[in-house]
């Protein structure tokens, strides 16, 4: 049986920023954690507080999960990639996300079409800057270096700052099957929103399509899946599921239109049509309560960890046999110890 690294997820903020951030970052660091993780979606950003927070760790892996590509150009990415890097002394991990158009349109004023296309160029030049083997281009039309037009004075540049390292990681949020096949062949790793390891079949077949692509850049065997692994520690299952179950609703039926929302066809792909259906019509009528009411707990079950210890140790094993490489844990103090007991029994 495989081991599992253990990540804190710190995510992105509500009205204002966790008060007891700090704590969770020092623990995770003294319990043997391997990263902690911070994101950003329309409020706060994740470089500042991960910067912020990171500032008073040693050990841990510092990570976005994820940076959205439509919030800065790929050059001023790589600009704060490298820096990131170098004051955490090579700890940096870069996750990037295409997000959903309604968040790129409306929040970031970006054209959404053709992401796939965007992701591959992004990365494409994010790669260039930290290399610093020659100076940036790009052909493509989504991010053409030099800018073709303005004052027609644009000039190739090599970053002012030699990289602490050449490569940095690059992780991406991934969730349809032509992004997750995009993330297999291009990147370090993937981060899935939602995994279910009983519904392995729905993520496989696009990695094996990234994997067995000529130019791929991993294989099975060396690409990290950062799985997120919700966790509720209580002595009763269905008390935990309830506390989780407006989390799923929002992202089913709230985040994003109802002819696009990726989260939704996620749970539809892992066999969950019919009820990720009813959640999103009761959520998109304003009943928002009686959509987290209807998400069945072993749909919980299948994407997070609830219930007592005992159960979430005996539903570890299910992780464990996937193609997860980490866990992404959020929570309390103790339940970030409880989880380390488990993982390192």
């Amino acid at each position: 049986m495989k081991d599992l690294k253990l990540g804190l997820q710190l995510g992105y903020w509500g009205s204002g920023p966790p008060a007891n951030a700090p704590e969770l970052v020092a623990e995770a660091e003294r319990l043997g954690f391997d990263s902690v993780w911070t994101a950003e979606s329309y409020g706060s950003d994740a470089l500042t507080p991960l910067a912020w927070w990171g500032a008073a760790t040693s050990t841990l892996r510092l990570g976005t999960s994820l940076c959205q590509l439509s919030a800065r150009s790929p050059s001023a990415m790589a600009m704060a990639a490298l820096t990131m890097d170098h004051l955490s002394g090579g700890r940096f991990v870069l996750g990037l996300g295409v997000s959903g158009p309604q968040v790129v349109e409306g929040w970031y004023g970006q054209p959404f079409p053709k992401p796939l296309a965007r992701t591959r160029e992004y990365i494409d030049i994010v790669r260039q800057v930290v290399k610093r083997e020659a100076p940036v281009t790009n052909d493509g039309e989504h991010y053409p270096l030099p800018y073709p037009g303005g004052m027609n004075l644009g000039k190739p540049l090599k970053s002012i700052v030699h990289p602490l390292r050449n490569e940095i990681p690059i992780i991406l949020g991934a969730e349809g099957p032509k992004n997750v096949a995009l993330a297999a062949e291009i990147a370090d790793g993937w981060f899935p929103i939602f995994f279910a390891p009983k519904a392995m079949a729905s993520f496989q077949a696009a990695l094996d399509e990234g994997f067995a692509r000529p130019d791929a850049r991993r294989s099975a065997e060396d690409f990290e899946v950062l799985a997120f692994a919700p966790t509720i520690i209580h002595d009763e299952v269905e008390v935990a599921a309830d506390l989780y179950r407006p989390a799923i609703a929002l992202y089913v039926g709230g985040m994003g239109a109802k002819e696009v929302n990726f989260h939704f066809e996620v749970f539809c792909r892992m066999g969950y049509e019919e009820e990720a259906t009813k959640i999103q019509a009761l959520y998109l009528d304003g009943h928002k309560a009686d959509a987290a009411a209807a998400v069945p707990t072993r749909m919980v079950e299948d994407i997070a960890l609830v219930g007592p210890k005992e159960k979430i140790r005996d539903d570890l094993e299910g992780w464990r046999e996937s193609m997860a490489t980490s866990l992404l844990i959020n929570g309390d103090l103790t339940t970030l110890r409880t989880m380390a007991e488990i993982i390192n029994a």
